[in-house]
This record gives C-alpha cells, sequence and structure tokens, in this order.
C-alpha cells in the first residue's frame, strides 16, 4: 500500500494586517528599510484624517489660483520666496521620514536620467542635481529637476534607443541624506498631505506655463519606463507603466497624487536597475505591525 503524501498545513489568519502584507510583498523591488519608510508615512495620522480635506481644500485653491493668473498673467511670487517657503515648512510641520523621501526622489530621478544619458547617444552632459540635505531643496531644486526630464527627451531626438553592449551602471547609488531629524516639529505631516499644502506656493509662483510644464512632465514616467525597457532589453519597467500618454495635455489633475505615484514610480525603476547592476536588497525582518 503506498505511503499516503503528507498534508500541507493550511495558512490560517483570521484578522491580517494590511501592512503587513504590503510590507511583505515580495513583487515589491524596494529595499525594505525604503519599504517601513514609506509605511510609517502612510500610517501617520494626517494620511488618514488631514490628507482627505487638505487634498480638496488644495485642489480647489490652486483651481481659483490657475483662472485668475489667466486674466492676471504675471509671478505672484519670486521661485526664490518659494523655495524658502516649502523649505521652512519641511523643516517644521513634516515628518523627517517625508523629508527624506522627497529628497531621496531627487537624487533616484536624477540616476535614472543619467543612466539613460550614459546608455544612450543622447547629447547632453549628465544632470548634478543630488541634494543631500533639506536645504538644497531651496536651490530651485524642484524647478530644476522637472528641466531635466524635458531636456533629456529632447536630447534623444532621433536617437536610436537600441541596447549597448555594455551598460553603464555607474552612480547609482544613493548618498547618506539629512533630514535634519534634530529639529523639533510642530507637526509631522505625512508626504501626500505635504504636497497638498505645498502646491499651493508652487502654483502661485509659477507661470500658468511653467506649473502646466511641471505637472506635465510626469505625464512622462511612461516614456521613461519604455526607454529603459529598450536599453535595458528588459520588459520589467513595462509592468508599471499606468498608460500615461505625453500626448494627452491635461494639466486639470491631481497633483500632489501624481507626484506621490511618480515618486514611487521612479523607486521601482531604480531598484530594478540596482537589481540588473548586481546589487541585491536584503530582507530585513525587523518590521513589526499592529
Amino acid at each position: 500500500m503506498p505511503t499516503p503524501l503528507p498534508t500541507i498545513p493550511e495558512f490560517v489568519r483570521s484578522d491580517p494586517s494590511m501592512w503587513e502584507a504590503i510590507y511583505a510583498d515580495p513583487s515589491v523591488p524596494l529595499d525594505r528599510a525604503v519599504v517601513r519608510q514609506i509605511i510609517r508615512d502612510q500610517r501617520r495620522l494626517s494620511r488618514r484624517w488631514l490628507y482627505p480635506v487638505v487634498r480638496i481644500v488644495s485642489r480647489v485653491v490652486v483651481a481659483i489660483v490657475s483662472v485668475i493668473k489667466r486674466v492676471l498673467p504675471f509671478r505672484w511670487m519670486p521661485l526664490r520666496t518659494m523655495d524658502t517657503l516649502c523649505v521652512w515648512f519641511l523643516r517644521h510641520y513634516v515628518s523627517p521620514d517625508a523629508v527624506e523621501l522627497l529628497i531621496r526622489h531627487f537624487v533616484i530621478e536624477t540616476n535614472l536620467v543619467n543612466f539613460i544619458i550614459r546608455n544612450t547617444g543622447a547629447r547632453i552632459e549628465p544632470v548634478t542635481l543630488r541634494p543631500v540635505a533639506l536645504a538644497e531643496l531651496g536651490d530651485s531644486a524642484v524647478v530644476e529637476h522637472d528641466v531635466n526630464v524635458y531636456d533629456v527627451l529632447i536630447a534623444l531626438d532621433g536617437v536610436p534607443l537600441d541596447r549597448p553592449a555594455t551598460l553603464d551602471f555607474a552612480q547609482l547609488d544613493i548618498p547618506h541624506l539629512d533630514a535634519e531629524r534634530h529639529v523639533h516639529r510642530r507637526l509631522r505631516l505625512d508626504i501626500q498631505t505635504a504636497l497638498c499644502f505645498m502646491n499651493i506656493p508652487f502654483s502661485m509662483a509659477l507661470t500658468v506655463e511653467e506649473y502646466r510644464r511641471a505637472v506635465h512632465s510626469m505625464r512622462f514616467d511612461d516614456s521613461f519606463l519604455e526607454i529603459l525597457a529598450l536599453i535595458t532589453g528588459d520588459d520589467t519597467f513595462r509592468h508599471w507603466k499606468l498608460a500615461g500618454m505625453s500626448l494627452w495635455m491635461d494639466s486639470n489633475v491631481d497633483v500632489p497624487r501624481m507626484v506621490y505615484r511618480h515618486a514611487l514610480v521612479c523607486e521601482y525603476a531604480h531598484a530594478h536597475l540596482v537589481k540588473l547592476a548586481g546589487g541585491r536588497y536584503p530582507r530585513d525582518t525587523e518590521a513589526e505591525f499592529d
């Protein structure tokens, strides 16, 4: 009589944690420390209670500003004032985790842009925007970060996007980032709520066309993912596309929501490049979720 096959015990969980499942999701390519940081940010009380209200208020205010600026088309606020105001706000009212994630995004997007420049025949020098401290976000970093996207795409005009014989994975590192954790915060807002607040002075400081250009820059996420897929020969990048076609001109969108998704797409693409370069993010088991 044949020996019966052993039965596999069924996993039973009566009250699973959403956050534990998100953290454990094996399809997420990010460093576990970064995942924990994002989860901590998403679990802040401001994200649950304040964000839904501020999101609506921000959209209404920005819409009013946009309409009035079409009648009074001048710069209502100097760019330097906008930078100073946003840095002050981040320093005193936004959680250090959120600030660090924001600084990190600027570095990661520069790494992605430079990877494309180094591995194509783009007629442009690598960009240098790699802030490592909160104060460095006050040097027109937001505007420069958007302009870099346009510059590299224009430099690729007519350039065949073929996989090079050898991929150059230089400068995929993330330096130590100073989010000024030692500074006392009056509030510790999550990053999405903070983006809703910061979008208001951003819309006031930029001209109508500058604001439209900044918003539309995020329509190029799918373009960058396609370019990365072509020059690496790896279809994984295409999995994170959202059919955000760059020919669809529409600035009447939820900008903070788009910015947050844009940052996540960049994180995913960068983590996959690190993996292709031979790096591996370690799993850690220190996370605990209620």
